[in-house]
């Protein structure tokens, strides 16, 4: 007996047709996972049509030598293709490609293998998202379990340890800037402005907006300034004060956040 919900997926997933996606769900007792191995292996997915679909799964990969790393992000449509280990294999390879190479010399080829290769052997739309090569003293990686999610992070000086501990904390805490001062003057104006509406809408008076607003901008320091966020592994301190603790003059160069 088919499972029609699983055949409207099989369909949706693959842009088969409806006599294959039977086919193979038969094939496989209603597994969608093993239907959509069957469909690749006798071609039934095309590749047409597929550049305006939507591509919000996908996997992220880091390769690293020396004071440099390479970080490659391939989105697809669905999870099924983002769990391939072909598709894992891809991009784990497009990461070393980059390491070795110029950003626009890797994508020339990269976006040309996933056009030419890939697209029609998985049958979605996919997009080369992220190419991006950080250099630096030290460098940290950081990527979460689901390969959705990772950080890079260059400082100055300081250990692995370190580096490594706070990619995990731009992971996990997605900051925008280093510090306060690496803040627009503009957004800063605009979150002073939506101080004074809601101090208004509360019924504040006027005279004590100025008083209540660096408490409010000290809040919002902490929760888009890497340096002033709480650390993560360690909720009585800052970020900073984890810096301080683990030698002198270690600055953050910069840092980069990807998230599929």
């Amino acid at each position: 007996m088919i499972d029609t919900k699983l055949l409207t997926q099989l369909r949706n997933v693959t842009g088969a047709g409806i006599a294959d996606c039977k086919e193979a769900l038969e094939e496989a007792d209603n597994d969608i996972d093993q239907a959509v191995a069957i469909l690749r292996k006798r071609g039934a997915i095309k590749a047409n049509k597929k550049s305006d679909r939507d591509t919000n799964e996908g996997v992220i990969a880091q390769s690293l030598a020396d004071h440099k790393v390479a970080t490659v992000a391939l989105a697809s449509e669905t999870d099924f293709a983002a769990r391939d280990e072909e598709f894992i294999k891809t991009v784990n390879e497009f990461s070393k490609e980059l390491l070795e190479s110029t950003v626009d010399d890797f994508k020339k080829s990269a976006e040309a293998k996933i056009k030419d290769e890939l697209t029609v052997k998985i049958g979605e739309n996919l997009v080369l998202r992220v190419a991006e090569i950080v250099e630096g003293e030290v460098i940290g990686t950081y990527i979460h379990s689901n390969k959705k999610v990772a950080a890079v992070i260059a400082l100055s000086s300081g250990s692995q340890e370190l580096a490594n501990d706070l990619a995990m904390q731009i992971t996990a805490m997605s900051p925008r800037y280093i510090k306060p001062e690496d803040i627009p003057a503009d957004e800063i104006d605009k979150e002073k402005d939506i101080y004074r509406e809601q101090l208004k809408s509360e019924g504040k008076p006027a005279e004590m907006w100025e008083k209540i607003i660096p408490g409010k901008l000290s809040k919002f320091y902490q929760e888009v300034c890497l340096l002033n966020q709480t650390f993560i592994k360690d909720d009585k301190k800052k970020v900073q004060d984890i810096i301080n603790e683990s030698g002198d003059n270690i600055e953050v160069v910069k840092f980069s956040r990807y998230q599929i």
